[in-house]
């Protein structure tokens, strides 16, 4: 079965390339460390399963795995992640991911690729438990994507509309305050509103 890994983390990279590499059913093709590699390496490559990171910059796991997906409708995507987000989850869960992983729970992971390989769908113990109740938001969400809204962008109008300052979302989402200054500029200009206010109203009207 060939494997293509993604993961920004180039240490975590190498290690799961070898955890991997240990099993003799399992070849991993090619490794990436962002989004746009995932994309340009699933084309090129046509693996039987990708493992991929969720936060990654210039592109996320989901961002790169939604666009895979609408080209690629067949693939087999595993995400593997330290965050347990609701949002993440969900986001997977409507693009047509096959799994979501917990990187800690390393035992399981070659189990979960050769689950995902012969067509089942893999979820971590923790978020078997939520999936009811995750299932349900997923089906009631409405998508942002209709909007020319990113998963980035879409993270930052969630905490826009918390009331959370740059400085606050900054911290959060691990980015500096001038990357959300500019994201905020573009979420206003693809939504043709004037500030910050007129995003949270928008939010709670129309995405959330």
């Amino acid at each position: 079965m060939n494997v293509l890994l993604i993961d920004d983390d180039i240490l975590v990279c190498s290690s799961l390339k070898i955890i991997l590499s240990s099993d003799p059913d399992i070849t991993v093709i090619g490794t990436g460390n962002n989004g746009k590699d995932g994309i340009e390496l699933y084309r090129k490559l046509k693996p039987d399963v990708m493992l991929m990171d969720i936060r990654m910059e210039p592109m996320s796991g989901l961002e790169a795995g939604e666009s895979i997906l609408k080209e690629f409708p067949q693939a087999k995507i595993l995400y593997l992640t330290t965050f347990l987000d609701d949002e993440y989850i969900i986001k997977a869960l409507h693009i047509g991911a096959k799994g979501y992983m917990l990187k800690q729970n390393y035992e399981s992971i070659i189990p979960s690729i050769k689950a995902v390989h012969m067509g089942q769908n893999v979820f971590d113990n923790e978020i078997v438990t939520k999936l009811p109740m995750l299932i349900g938001k997923a089906t009631d969400h409405k998508s942002y994507s209709r909007y020319g809204i990113t998963e980035k962008e879409y993270e930052i109008i969630t905490k826009i509309s918390d009331g959370l300052s740059n400085k606050e979302i900054s911290e959060l989402l691990f980015l500096s305050e001038g990357t959300i200054r500019n994201n905020i500029s573009t979420i206003l200009e693809k939504l043709n509103l004037r500030d910050r206010t007129q995003i949270a109203i928008f939010y709670y009207k129309n995405i959330r």
